[in-house]
């Protein structure tokens, strides 16, 4: 199977679901455009694989892409087990680089209250736009080795 964009969401207000979109640009030392968490920080773009919502799904199936305030819900592949410094490339043009894996939650989160638990927390990594590009539901993603000095 190959790795693949399932959806790309946005929100105008931080601390709110993403609501998925049919293409994003993705910008140098920005991030989204028209997301809320987009800026100049090392937080710029939040990934989420499908197959980690997937888990939640069994005590809340309602779940959809966004719902976590992810940017991009990947499908086929482990974006958790990536290691920081990691790069991916989504779509034909875009790269960008894990710089951190999981956050604190926010306090109110919608999804702990229901279910008593958030997988972003543990599972959702973020990262920053290293090449911008328009990135859309059914891109690809392949991952660059980590190069490690020595």
């Amino acid at each position: 199977m190959t790795a693949s964009i399932l959806s790309v969401n946005i929100s105008e207000r931080a601390g709110t679901t993403k609501r998925p979109v049919p293409e994003v640009e993705l910008r140098v030392g920005h991030g989204m455009i028209g997301d809320a968490h987009a800026g100049d920080w090392h937080r710029q773009v939040s990934l989420l694989a499908d197959e980690s919502i997937d888990v939640m799904r069994a005590s809340l199936p309602s779940l959809v892409p966004g719902d976590f305030a992810e940017n991009v819900t990947t499908r086929g592949i482990p974006v958790a087990t990536l290691p920081i410094g990691s790069r991916l490339h989504l779509g034909p043009d875009a790269l960008i680089e894990i710089t951190q894996i999981g956050k604190t939650c926010h306090k109110g989160c919608d999804i702990r209250s229901q279910v008593g638990d958030c997988i972003m927390p543990r599972e959702g990594i973020f990262a920053r736009v290293l090449r911008g590009g328009v990135i859309r539901p059914g891109d690809e993603i392949t991952v660059e080795p980590v190069q490690v000095a020595g």
